[in-house]
C-alpha cells in the first residue's frame, strides 16, 4: 500500500491522525503527515477510512502491485 498526502490541498482539518493515529499525525502548521516508518500503512485497516474521512480527499491510498 502507498499513501501520498497531497500538502497542498491538507487543510489540517485532522480527521486522517484522528481515524488513523497509528499511521497519521499532524505536523507542527496542523497539516496531515505520515509518521516515521509508516509510509505503507503498516497494514492498519483504518488507512481507507482515513482517507476517505479527509474532507478535501487530500489522501491517496494505492496498493503495490
Amino acid at each position: 500500500m502507498r499513501i501520498a498526502i497531497d500538502t497542498d490541498r491538507c487543510i489540517g482539518a485532522g480527521q486522517c491522525a484522528l481515524t488513523a493515529p497509528g499511521v497519521f499525525t499532524q505536523d507542527d502548521d496542523g497539516f496531515s503527515a505520515l509518521l516515521p516508518g509508516r509510509e505503507d500503512g503498516a497494514g492498519d485497516p483504518l488507512v481507507r477510512e482515513a482517507a476517505r474521512a479527509c474532507p478535501v480527499q487530500a489522501i491517496a491510498v494505492t496498493d503495490d502491485q
